[in-house]
């Protein structure tokens, strides 16, 4: 079936259309949009610059996706916004493109954008997660597949969120968020690990427990960051779940919120 294009809409004529997209009331499409298949934008809709959807895209109303950085070191170019496949971004989403000439903001799949979240320039979010309403993250951040971030948090440029962590609501983060983990406060602090999204997310009792055990070292116990990963490689045998915290931690640039 070819695409449901309202009458009020405004498609430029080179935009891309997937098969059996629905585009609603005063949705506009700009010139260099790409839609994959069964996407659906409810009404005024705005995605413009060099943005592509994959299919099954769930738009609604007033989201405004691809339009130029809010960044004043913003030197023209060709910057542009990648979005995977069975997205969801509910009301007043706004996801802007990257500032540097070649440059992508770049958003995986089924992840679910509540209303008035807030993506800058050059965010890279993974698959299956979740932000709250009013949620925004700087430029440059970086998060994990599985991560939860509530409403109104805050998110300082070039931190990372880590897989499967979770992040409170009005929470202000200005360093790394480790996988795993649960971080809450203004500034955000790291309160222990994210057992029950874990418990969900079908982790074994037993992973569940070594990372309890290197979150008590690394943030319950006064120890240095290098002495208690050195604590945790000595003391604790762990899998791929341990290795990823570990080689986190190390690759911080900002620090760890402790």
């Amino acid at each position: 079936m070819s695409a449901s294009i309202h009458p009020t809409a405004v498609i430029h004529p080179t935009a891309r259309v997937g098969k059996d997209c629905v585009i609603g009331p005063y949705c506009v499409v700009g010139a260099e949009v790409q839609l994959g298949d069964r996407c659906r934008l409810h009404s005024h809709v705005v995605i413009d610059g060099f943005t592509t959807l994959g299919s099954d895209n769930d738009v609604f109303p007033f989201a405004c996706l691809g339009l130029k950085t809010q960044d004043l070191k913003w030197k023209g170019g060709i910057t542009r916004v990648e979005i995977g496949h069975h997205n969801t971004f509910r009301e007043y989403v706004t996801i802007h493109s990257a500032t540097a000439d070649g440059g992508a903001t770049v958003v995986g799949s089924h992840n679910h954008i509540l209303a008035y979240c807030h993506l800058a320039h050059d965010t890279h979010l993974g698959d299956h997660i979740i932000m709250s309403n009013l949620a925004a993250l700087a430029g440059h951040v970086t998060v994990a597949d599985h991560a939860v971030i509530g409403g109104m948090a805050a998110v300082h440029q070039f931190c990372r969120i880590g897989r499967n962590a979770m992040l409170g609501g009005c929470s202000k983060v200005v360093q790394d968020v480790p996988p795993f983990m649960m971080a809450d406060g203004n500034p955000a602090e790291t309160r222990t690990i994210n057992r029950v999204g874990l418990e969900r997310a079908g982790f074994s009792s037993e992973t569940i427990q070594t990372l309890n055990q290197a979150y008590k070292l690394l943030f319950r116990r006064g120890l240095t960051i290098p002495n208690a990963l050195a604590r945790i490689e000595s003391e604790l045998v762990g899998g791929a779940e341990l290795a990823h915290l570990l080689e986190f931690v190390r690759s911080s640039q900002r620090g760890i919120s402790k």
